[in-house]
């Protein structure tokens, strides 16, 4: 299993996947997430994150090529456990892979991977993308249950799911906001000691960012909605640049 991180300077993983979401809505080649790939890298982001789902709703085949082509910047392909995804994981050959539920009829992931639930079907898949060199991540909630699993299945990276901390925020609800925070704290300080790096991400944004960053065993976020949505208002490169500052501050 790989080593982690020294505790440091927090990476952020920009997932633009949504301005795939813009151009598919007209069709045709514009706005192109390439070229937003192109501008995290010149803005200082430490990786891209392209999620390639079953109906091809955003990220489309020909992007991940394209992405690979025209940056350094490692890429983490968001994939479902299926025989066709890592088809394609196996050919393009991305820096790392990280494992999610996907069902069709949701807008977004809504929840982490049952890895615990979901063993005899993963573990193949895992072994599989660890043999060609792939970073296996897996994309599961902040719980014991599911962190052994990860560990089963050895996995070297796990992305604690932040959606309950996110909406806790959204609604208020400071109980449930401190509860949740402890719970990603507490399972990424057991996922550093069992030597698993621990990532996070799903809803962050400007206001709910800093204390998640602070946790000190985090070494990823990985954050894309949010950046694309502020993007539109303000230009992806201040957009970044604003996220960048925000986490660095809480470190």
């Amino acid at each position: 299993m790989n080593s982690v991180l020294t505790p440091g300077r927090l990476r952020l993983g920009v997932n633009i996947d949504h301005v795939a979401t813009i151009r598919n809505a007209r069709g045709g080649d514009h706005p192109d997430p390439v070229r937003a790939a192109e501008i995290v890298a010149a803005v200082g982001g430490d990786g891209i994150t392209a999620h390639l789902r079953e109906d091809r709703r955003h990220i489309r085949d020909d992007d991940l090529k394209r992405i690979q082509a025209a940056t350094d910047l490692p890429l983490n392909l968001e994939m479902a456990a299926t025989e066709e995804m890592l088809a394609i994981a196996l050919a393009h050959k991305p820096h790392a892979a990280c494992i999610v539920p996907e069902k069709r009829e949701e807008r977004t992931t809504e929840g982490g991977l049952d890895a615990a639930g979901l063993h005899n079907q993963l573990a193949p898949i895992c072994a599989r993308l660890a043999d060609a060199g792939i970073r296996v991540s897996l994309f599961i909630e902040a719980s014991e249950r599911q962190l052994e699993a990860a560990m089963r299945l050895q996995a070297p990276v796990v992305e604690f799911h932040t959606g309950e901390y996110a909406h806790a925020w959204l609604d208020g609800d400071r109980e449930k906001v401190a509860r949740e925070l402890k719970r990603v704290s507490d399972m990424a300080a057991l996922a550093a000691r069992n030597g698993i790096e621990p990532h996070a991400g799903h809803g962050l944004t400007y206001d709910n960012v800093q204390p998640i960053a602070a946790i000190p065993q985090l070494a990823e976020l990985n954050i894309g909605h949010y950046l694309v949505g502020e993007a539109v208002f303000v230009g992806l490169e201040s957009a970044v640049r604003r996220m960048r500052e925000m986490m660095d501050a809480a470190r």
